[in-house]
């Protein structure tokens, strides 16, 4: 059974940095491109990073230079380091291998 967990998400106030994290098990990990998808209130489930298998990134243009997806296959995990968090990144963020996670909310203050 495949699970995603993340983690992470919190409160925090313009400027700032988080760090999310997504733990998966039940699939063979370091095959699998994994992605970070976000959604605010009211909105539509939006792709936020991509990681390959092999490490490639991509990013949506607004979190471009401010955000960044990488992987650690030994633990099976895959993280999403947030710098400079705009109120406009308020959502609930969602790791995303053939499953979905369960979400973990980011809020960001004025």
């Amino acid at each position: 059974q495949v699970q995603l967990v993340e983690s992470g998400g919190g409160l925090v106030q313009a400027g700032g940095s988080l760090r999310l994290s997504c733990v998966v098990s039940g699939i063979i990990f370091s095959i699998n491109d994994i992605r970070w998808y976000r959604q605010a209130p009211g909105k539509q489930r939006d792709l936020v990073a991509h990681i390959t298998s092999g490490g490639n990134t991509s990013y949506a243009d607004s979190v471009k230079g401010r955000f960044t997806i990488s992987r650690d296959n030994a633990k099976n995990t895959v993280y999403l380091q947030m710098n400079n968090l705009k109120p406009e990144d308020t959502a609930v963020y969602y790791c995303y291998c053939r499953y979905w996670g369960q979400g973990t909310q980011v809020t960001v203050s004025s």
